[in-house]
């Protein structure tokens, strides 16, 4: 007789693919693409609004190591906000993750649509979408290994991109390109690395931080490692290189290239600035990569937002069904329902694009800055009750970064809100909390009714 579905998580990742998943889990296309908006926005300083939000995920990713390498759990960050606040942080951070992320994937499988649409132009994008979201839903419920081959290999297209623009861009700067001396005039355009003021900073971390969301992934694969503790050391302690050498060096590359108000809107500047190089067939190459960072990302996505949808059941704030496993070991009802969502996201793309897709995009804006302060508070209320013998991980300076971490991202949010651009995400993000928080509070009373009535 062949064996049954197992009753837990199989640890079926390698340390190989927890490595990769946290090198390359925060590189999407918002670095590839989205980086242009930022350097118009900022001017040629706009790599120290990476440098900062930089700093801002790594503190967060710190303070989530030491939780994580002191007690290894399934659900990460949402198990420790249930310890060091009550249920309903637990409840609410985890649906509020979820919900990010089926956003997100239905967002990727659109924009990945939209780049396939440019080989395949005869195909519509609702059918383009489907099957990149098919694509990514096989790959999950084939095995959780299978999840990570795939963001290994996809993961680490991202990281050889980039590194090739570092060492290509780094050699053209330089003057060691033919033909081309050392020039960092384009730092001075415009007269300073502000050209637009030095406030232009702070308006690009609001929209930089979102872009580096990713690193957490690696707390909650690591539970499926055979060693949890040494794999959330090994991502923590990276994650400050991988932001530098990833993020801050290659904006300030391409602001030493390129005219930073000479960027074409839309564009991937890293395709502008390997056109500069002489490099005339970039655009296709890069849009392949592009492809590659939606790809790993709706393959992350789906897997986040199950494991999230699993320790909900496991819980018993989602339906008990959402827990079960299939005989690779995979939670192949929470992957299908988040494959569900996220495809419902991709019909509102297709009938709705300016009012229903908007409204989800803004809905989610500013749901993963509210888990990253809750990380830090969890952080700061757990740490009394950590044995100093037990976290390989130690936040620094506690308490005084953990509480200007918090002060900072409140103080982003608070950004948010001053500016008409991003207002709407913090409102609807904001009202995404109270419909999950409100949900906690019905299904709180109605269980302690079925109690009083047994």
């Amino acid at each position: 007789m062949p064996d049954g579905p197992p009753d837990s998580l199989r640890q079926g990742l390698r340390q190989r693919h927890l490595g990769m998943i946290a090198l390359g889990g925060m590189i999407g296309a918002g670095l590839f693409v989205g980086s242009g908006s930022v350097i118009r926005q900022v001017g040629p300083g706009a790599f120290l609004s990476y440098a900062a939000a930089g700093i801002l995920v790594i503190l967060v990713m710190r303070m989530l190591g030491e939780m994580a390498t002191a007690a290894p759990a399934t659900g990460s960050f949402v198990t420790y906000a249930r310890e060091a606040l009550g249920d309903w942080a637990g409840f609410t951070t985890a649906w509020l993750y979820w919900y990010f992320w089926v956003i997100v994937v239905g967002f990727e499988a659109v924009a990945g649509a939209g780049l396939l649409q440019a080989w395949l132009p005869g195909l519509p994008l609702w059918s383009l979408s489907l099957g990149l979201m098919l694509l990514m839903t096989a790959t999950n419920l084939t095995s959780v290994g299978a999840f990570g081959e795939f963001e290994y290999w996809f993961a680490g297209i991202k990281v050889l991109a980039i590194l090739a623009f570092l060492v290509l861009g780094g050699s053209y700067a330089l003057g060691l390109w033919p033909g081309h001396p050392m020039d960092f005039s384009n730092l001075r355009r415009g007269g300073s690395l502000f050209p637009n003021g030095v406030g232009a900073i702070v308006s690009g971390i609001v929209v930089v931080i979102f872009s580096m969301v990713g690193a957490e992934i690696a707390t909650i694969a690591a539970a499926e490692t055979p060693n949890p503790a040494k794999a959330i050391a090994r991502a923590t302690r990276t994650v400050a290189i991988r932001i530098a050498v990833f993020y801050v060096a290659a904006i300030l590359l391409l602001t030493v290239i390129l005219p930073w108000d000479g960027l074409p809107p839309g564009g991937s500047p890293f395709v502008a600035a390997f056109e500069r190089m002489g490099f005339n067939r970039a655009g296709d190459a890069m849009n392949a990569v592009v492809l590659a960072a939606v790809l790993s990302c709706l393959n992350s996505g789906l897997y986040t937002a199950s494991r999230m949808l699993f320790l909900l059941g496991e819980r018993g704030e989602a339906p008990k069904a959402l827990m079960r496993l299939d005989r690779s070991g995979v939670p192949a009802p929470a992957i299908l329902v988040s494959t569900a969502m996220g495809y419902l996201a991709v019909v509102a793309a297709y009938l709705s694009p300016d009012t229903v897709f908007l409204f989800l995009l803004n809905s989610s804006g500013a749901v993963i800055l509210l888990v990253y302060l809750a990380i830090a508070v969890s952080q700061l209320i757990l740490r009394p009750r950590i044995p100093a013998d037990r976290p390989v991980v130690r936040m620094w300076l506690y308490p005084y970064l953990t509480l200007l971490t918090i002060a900072a991202m409140t103080g982003i949010l608070v950004a948010m809100g001053l500016q008409a651009e991003t207002r709407s995400q913090l409102l609807l993000s904001l009202l995404s909390t109270g419909i999950v928080l409100s949900a906690y509070g019905v299904r709180r009373h109605l269980g302690a009714k079925l109690e009083t009535a047994a």
